[in-house]
């Protein structure tokens, strides 16, 4: 298994992107709203989740193992 050192920031963005897409996809599959407006928020919901997701899964792969963060004194 491959170890790699995350900062909160960084969960938190992952965290927020799983939100979106959940949110979106419970849209798509709830019948609350009319179906135009359901949709429409449900797709943006699932594109902002899936698009973000990617660089910070670039990202979080592209770090190496036990990578330290450099901090500015």
């Amino acid at each position: 298994m491959i170890e790699r050192k995350l900062t909160l920031v960084e969960i938190m963005l992952i965290a927020g992107t799983r939100v979106a897409l959940g949110t979106g996809i419970g849209l798509l599959l709830a019948a609350r709203l009319n179906n135009d407006q359901r949709k429409a928020a449900g797709w943006a919901l699932v594109l902002v989740g899936g698009l973000t997701t990617i660089p910070l899964a670039l990202g979080v792969i592209a770090k190496k193992s036990g990578e330290e963060i450099s901090r500015a004194a």
